[in-house]
């Protein structure tokens, strides 16, 4: 036999073991197509083989993956407009089931799952408030509606373990936003008007106590200028008292000097009186 032909059958030879062989890995699933139609299903990690040409191998990862849909709008239980931003976590459950309803595309899994798990959240969501929704317990929440959705799911082959929140939003052409505005407005203004509030009371209890320092400073500072004056008044009726006793003459003298002087203090003052009477006694040549 010629080396050429020889050569030519090893290489058909190859050519076939190569197209009767596949290999699944670990976290993965086969399934074999016989002419296109499922022949065999289920099939574990590990080298397989099938007849080349009339058998296909499609290999598929069971592994945990993540379904990212587009955001979902729903009206809470007070009719209010949110935005969900979700991803369903699952994996296949049904090799068989999944290639006839996907055909094995990712994007027809994720388009066809979508609604399913859309529907059964919006209904819940319905029920909820926004506080519920936001702050609530969304384990039990998802755990909730996580056996309706993977009933729905069996005839795609395959099997929700668990729904993961990413964002929850307002719309921005939703009133919720406004209304939202309008309550944290409300509340600062509260806050301010109890901080006002509360300053002008303990401005009016500072003015109170000053004003009440300030009538008691005044009060005893006329108490003690009225104890000194009262005491200037005695000494220098003291003073005065022991000075006439002395010189009662002088005293006089002094005392006349001192009208004088207040009589004639600004220099226009006229005094019409008789020349004998007493106010001139010290003015007259006589004495």
């Amino acid at each position: 036999m010629k080396p050429g032909l020889i050569a030519a059958l090893l290489a058909v030879v190859l050519l076939g073991l190569l197209g009767s062989v596949f290999v699944v890995r670990e976290g993965q699933v086969a399934l074999v197509l016989n002419l296109g139609r499922v022949s065999r299903t289920d099939i574990g990690p590990g080298l397989h083989f099938k007849v080349p040409l009339v058998e296909s191998a499609r290999i598929f990862d069971k592994r945990f993956s993540a379904n990212a849909f587009s955001p979902e709008r729903s009206l809470t239980s007070e009719r209010k407009d949110v935005s969900v931003d979700f991803v369903a976590i699952g994996y296949i459950a049904d090799v068989r089931a999944f290639y006839r309803a996907t055909g094995g595309d990712e994007k027809v899994t994720t388009d066809r799952l979508e609604p399913i798990v859309k529907n059964s959240l919006r209904n819940e969501i319905n029920a909820l408030t926004l506080t519920q929704l936001v702050s609530g317990d969304r384990n039990a929440f998802i755990a909730k509606q996580l056996p309706a959705i993977n009933k729905a799911a069996e005839s795609l082959g395959i099997h929700i373990v668990d729904i993961r929140f990413k964002q929850i939003d307002l719309p921005t052409d939703s009133e919720v936003i406004g209304q939202v505005y309008n309550r944290m407005r409300a509340e600062r203004q509260q806050v301010a008007s109890r901080l006002r509030a509360e300053g002008e009371e303990q401005a009016r209890t500072v003015r109170g106590n000053a004003d009440r320092d300030k009538n008691v400073i005044d009060a005893e500072a006329d108490r003690d200028a009225q104890k000194l004056r009262g005491e200037g008044d005695a000494e220098a009726a003291r003073i005065f008292s022991e000075a006439a006793n002395k010189d009662p003459a002088f005293f006089a003298f002094q005392r006349s000097l001192d009208a004088y002087r207040r009589s004639f203090a600004d220099g226009n003052a006229v005094i019409v009186l008789d020349k004998n009477d007493p106010f001139l006694q010290y003015l007259r040549d006589d004495r």
